[in-house]
C-alpha cells in the first residue's frame, strides 16, 4: 500500500472519532435537564438526611410510645390551659351550648429530649402526634366535637430540648348544659365544660390547670344575642367511677344572664295590651252584644296565640316558668272580662223579665179598679204615669203620691198603690229565700272599671318585685 492510501485511512479514522465524540456531548436543553436532574437528586438526598436526623434526635424508633412517660412510676402531671375563641350558640330546646376553643397540654417526656446547642424547640404538625404519646383528654357530657381541619388539621406539637412538650389543637365542642327555667326569661344560667382523661386514673395521669384561674382566657369580642356573659372561671375535682376508679376532672364554668328587652317587646307588652284591651268592653253599652262579644273573643284568642308561641320555643319542662305565670294570669283576666259581660247580659235579661211580669200583674189588678170614665183627663194620666214609671225598684211606685181635690180620687189611687205595695213586699220576701237579682246592671260595669285595673296593677307590682 502506498503512502497516500495509508494517509487516507488515517484521516478517515480521525474524522470518525471526532464525530463520535461530538455526538456523545449533551447540548442546549439536554444540558439544562441533566443539571436539573442532578440538583433534584441532591435536594431529595438532603431531605432524606434531615428526616434521618430528626428521627435520630427524638429517638422515636428507640422507645415504645404506647406507654405513658415514666411508666410504673408516679403520675404524669399534665398542665392544661384554654383560650375560648367563641361561644357560638345556646339552645334552650336542646339544653346545650357550642364553643370553639384552643386546648393546650403541657407535660414532660424525657424520651423526646434532644441535644441542642441553641436550646431552640422544634415544631411539628399533626403527623408526628400519631407516633408519640399524648394525653387522652376528652370532653365529658359532650354531644358533638371535632378538630378543625381547614386547610390542614389545626394541631401543633412543640418539643423542647429538655423533653417538655406543648400540644395544642383547635376544637369545636357541643356539650350539655342543665338549665333551670323556673325564672325564665328573668333567669341566669351556669354552664360547664368538663375535661377528663379517658383511660388514665389519677394514679397514672394528673390533670391540673397550668396557671390557676389565669389558665382560662377569653376573647373580649365574644357576645351572644340573648345572653350577657357575666364571668368565666375554672375549678377542678376528682370524679369517681365505680368500675374504673378516680379521675382528675377540670371544669370551665361560665355564667350567662338573659337579656330581658327582647321578651318585653315580644311577650310582656303584647300580653299587657291585650288585658287592657279587654277592659274596653266595660265602657261599651251592655245592649251592644256583638261589639262586646267580639272584643272578648278576640282578646282571648290573641292571648292563646302568645302562650303557644312562647311554649313552642321552650323545652317541655314539668315545672312552671315565670313567663307562664304572667301569661296565664293575663289570660285569666281576659277570660274574666268575658264572663263579666256574660253575667251582665244574663242579669239584664232576668231583670227585663221581672219588669215585664210585674207590669202584667199591675195591668191585671188595674182592671179591678172602679171605672175611671168620669175622671178628669189629668187624673187618668196620673194613673198611667204611675204604671209606666221606669223605677229600678218598686219603691218608686210606693213613694209616688198625688194630692187630689176630692176623697174619691184618693181612694182610687190608694187601690193601685196597695196592689203595687203587695207585689214589692213579695219580691223582698223572695230575695230572702233565694239570691237577689241585681236590679241595676250598670253597677257591675262600674265596679269592674275599678276592680280589674287595680287587681292587674297589684299583680304586676308583686310579679316584678319577686322576679327582678
Amino acid at each position: 500500500m502506498s503512502c497516500s492510501g495509508r494517509f487516507l485511512q488515517i484521516f478517515v479514522l480521525w474524522v470518525t472519532l471526532i464525530l463520535f465524540v461530538d455526538s456523545r456531548r449533551p447540548r442546549g436543553r439536554s444540558k439544562r435537564w441533566s443539571a436539573g436532574l442532578l440538583l433534584s437528586k441532591k435536594i431529595m438526598d438532603g431531605t432524606k438526611a434531615q428526616k434521618l436526623k430528626t428521627s435520630h434526635l427524638l429517638r422515636i424508633d428507640e422507645h415504645d410510645f404506647t406507654m405513658r412517660p415514666a411508666f410504673a412510676g408516679p403520675a404524669v402531671p399534665v398542665g392544661v390551659d384554654v383560650q375560648v375563641e367563641s361561644l357560638d350558640s345556646i339552645s334552650e330546646v336542646d339544653m346545650d351550648f357550642t364553643m370553639t376553643l384552643y386546648l393546650r397540654h403541657y407535660w414532660k417526656d424525657e424520651r423526646l429530649a434532644f441535644p441542642s446547642a441553641t436550646n431552640k424547640s422544634m415544631t411539628f404538625d399533626g403527623r408526628l402526634v400519631k407516633k408519640i404519646w399524648v394525653p387522652d383528654v376528652f370532653f365529658v357530657h359532650s354531644k358533638r366535637s371535632f378538630i378543625h381541619d381547614t386547610t390542614t388539621e389545626n394541631i401543633m406539637l412543640r418539643v423542647f430540648p429538655d423533653g417538655h412538650v406543648l400540644y395544642s389543637l383547635r376544637v369545636t365542642v357541643t356539650a350539655a348544659c342543665n338549665m333551670d327555667f323556673s325564672r325564665f326569661p328573668l333567669d341566669s344560667q351556669t354552664c360547664t365544660l368538663e375535661l377528663e382523661s379517658y383511660a388514665y386514673t389519677d394514679e397514672d395521669l394528673m390533670l391540673y390547670w397550668k396557671s390557676g384561674d389565669e389558665s382560662l382566657s377569653t376573647d373580649d369580642r365574644i357576645s351572644l344575642s340573648q345572653f350577657l356573659i357575666q364571668k368565666f372561671h375554672t375549678t377542678s375535682r376528682l370524679a369517681f367511677y365505680s368500675s374504673t376508679g378516680w379521675y382528675n376532672r377540670l371544669y370551665i364554668n361560665f355564667t350567662l344572664r338573659r337579656h330581658i328587652f327582647f321578651f318585653l317587646l315580644q311577650t310582656y307588652f303584647p300580653a299587657t295590651l291585650m288585658v287592657m284591651l279587654s277592659w274596653v268592653s266595660f265602657w261599651i253599652d251592655r245592649r251592644a252584644v256583638p261589639a262586646r262579644v267580639s272584643l272578648g273573643i278576640t282578646t282571648v284568642l290573641t292571648m292563646s296565640t302568645i302562650i303557644t308561641g312562647v311554649n313552642a320555643s321552650m323545652p317541655r319542662v314539668s315545672y312552671i316558668k315565670a313567663v307562664d305565670i304572667y301569661l296565664w294570669v293575663s289570660f285569666v283576666f281576659v277570660f274574666l272580662s268575658v264572663l263579666e259581660y256574660a253575667a251582665v247580659n244574663y242579669l239584664t235579661t232576668v231583670r227585663d223579665g221581672e219588669d215585664r211580669r210585674l207590669r202584667e200583674k199591675v195591668r191585671e189588678q188595674s182592671q179591678n179598679l172602679p171605672c175611671a170614665c168620669d175622671m178628669p183627663q189629668s187624673k187618668t194620666m196620673m194613673l198611667d204615669e204611675t204604671y209606666e214609671a221606669d223605677a229600678n225598684s218598686l219603691a218608686g211606685y210606693i213613694r209616688t203620691s198625688k194630692v187630689s181635690e176630692d176623697g174619691s180620687d184618693n181612694q182610687e189611687q190608694m187601690v193601685v198603690h196597695l196592689a203595687l205595695d203587695d207585689e214589692f213586699t213579695g219580691t223582698k220576701k223572695n230575695c230572702i229565700h233565694r239570691f237577689c237579682v241585681i236590679q241595676n246592671t250598670h253597677t257591675i260595669d262600674t265596679f269592674s272599671r275599678v276592680i280589674f285595673p287595680g287587681a292587674y296593677t297589684l299583680f304586676n307590682l308583686i310579679y316584678w318585685c319577686v322576679y327582678c
